[in-house]
């Protein structure tokens, strides 16, 4: 075998699994729908239909991750006592249904800026269930093994959505209007529910289901704060979070008002961003072996990048500077995802994952105003600066921390128990509020590796 060919398998070698795979191309079309949603969103608060402004943007943002910041550790106790394929069918269809009404209601043009409000908002309950119910069905998929190739290939679809949605949003924007993109998102969910549908039951990695018990949620919080190696990383991505990942507030204003473009200029910064992270969600798929001290130090360079964001005097050298940025800012997502669920008890990882998106998406309600705010009161460039010095005032921190070699870090992980076969309960933390349950123990089991 080649080296080229050696190690792309190493790269890709999560999507030999059938289950992932059939997830896997599903996503992509799901998420390009996502982006082109998203692209449509921000101009839509901006336009002369609505007549918004920065604050509106980022309110707008904000409402779809209210539910995750107040109720986060609610909804992530809910997926550790559910089946998470089948609660991914209820999910994903109600998201479909958000995006059509929405779409629906462009294209009539009685759309109006609560109705905005209302659905963003109704977006966020979904998403208070969806996310974590997605970051732990991936390891349901492919079992700890690959979970790190997995999580970082997934960044991977979400990454070339972000070039293929914006382009394909920005060219429909220009020859049919916003409400096409809305409708093409509603539409791209049925990918998603089609491959869930098609999945082998038999050969997912059974989860221990949580029984019903008072002060849960509560015992979760405990068990992250006591255990350095997921708080210090979380505490991280909460403040890279708030100031940091605000993306769909800073690049529209970044389009139209410091550059002075529109709909192009904007589809153009993201796509841009999209194809760095890519590469970025590649790079981490090959090497897979996740720690907090690798973390750290591509949280400065996320944080450095960042700030050449900020001073690009030109739009040639903001396209640049966001793809590097989009390698980095991916790569330390990819990177504390594969760290955290690997360093957490799978019995409390719902709960665990639900605190991870409270951090990275929960956190969208206090930064997402609170950037458009400080773009509307001085500009654009100084809001996503204020991003960059946030992000190196907490990974500097945490690089001096966990500064020894990660990879005795990555070692003593794989040296942990790894998962059974596929169709099997694995109970690796057997208490109390954990029940042994697998509906398919009677079905003929297949491993799934095998493609």
């Amino acid at each position: 075998m080649s080296p080229i060919a050696k190690a792309a398998r190493q790269t890709f070698q999560a999507l030999r699994v059938r289950n992932y795979r059939l997830y896997f191309f599903g996503q992509v079309i799901s998420a390009s729908g996502t982006w082109m949603h998203a692209v449509a969103l921000g101009l839509l608060v901006l336009s002369d239909q609505l007549h918004g402004n920065g604050f509106n943007v980022g309110l707008v943002t904000a409402l779809q991750f209210l539910p995750m910041l107040l109720l986060g550790s609610w909804g992530g106790l809910i997926v550790d006592r559910v089946d998470k394929r089948r609660l991914l069918y209820i999910t994903q269809t109600a998201s479909g249904l958000l995006a059509l009404t929405l779409g629906l209601l462009v294209a009539l043009g009685t759309v109006t800026m609560w109705e905005v409000y209302l659905i963003s908002t109704l977006f966020g309950v979904v998403n208070l269930f969806d996310n974590p119910a997605r970051q732990t069905f991936v390891s349901e998929m492919v079992g700890r093994d690959l979970m790190p190739n997995a999580i970082s290939l997934n960044s991977v679809v979400m990454n070339s959505a972000r070039v293929i949605g914006p382009a394909i949003g920005g060219i429909l924007i220009f020859t049919v209007g916003l409400a096409a993109c809305f409708l093409f998102n509603a539409a791209s969910y049925v990918a998603v529910l089609v491959a869930l549908f098609m999945m082998r039951p038999a050969e997912l990695y059974k989860r221990p289901v949580v029984v019903r018990a008072k002060g849960q949620v509560r015992e979760g919080l405990r068990y992250v704060w006591s255990t350095r190696e997921l708080r210090d990383p979380l505490l991280a991505m909460a403040v890279v979070g708030i100031f940091a990942f605000n993306f769909t507030t800073t690049l529209p204003l970044l389009a139209t008002r410091t550059f002075h473009g529109g709909a192009g200029t904007y589809s153009a910064l993201m796509a841009a961003m999209g194809f760095g992270a890519v590469i970025g969600g590649l790079m981490v798929a090959h090497r897979s072996r996740p720690s907090t001290a690798m973390l750290s130090l591509i949280g400065l360079a996320f944080g450095v990048m960042l700030l050449v964001v900020a001073a690009a005097p030109t739009e040639v050298i903001a396209f640049v500077a966001l793809v590097f940025m989009g390698l980095c800012s991916i790569s330390f997502i990819a990177t504390a995802n594969a760290t955290i669920q690997l360093k957490a008890d799978p019995a409390m990882r719902g709960r665990v994952m639900a605190l991870y998106a409270i951090a990275f998406l929960g956190s969208t309600p206090i930064g997402a105003p609170l950037v458009g705010w400080i773009a509307d009161v001085t500009n654009p460039r100084v809001a996503i600066m204020v991003g960059g010095v946030a992000t190196l005032a907490a990974c500097i921190p945490l690089a001096f921390r966990y500064r020894r070699d990660h990879t005795s870090e990555a070692s003593a992980v794989r040296e942990e128990l790894s998962d059974g076969e596929p169709g099997e309960v694995v109970d690796f933390a057997p208490g109390p509020t954990v029940e042994r349950r697998s509906d398919e123990t009677q079905a003929p089991l297949r491993h799934a590796r095998s493609a």
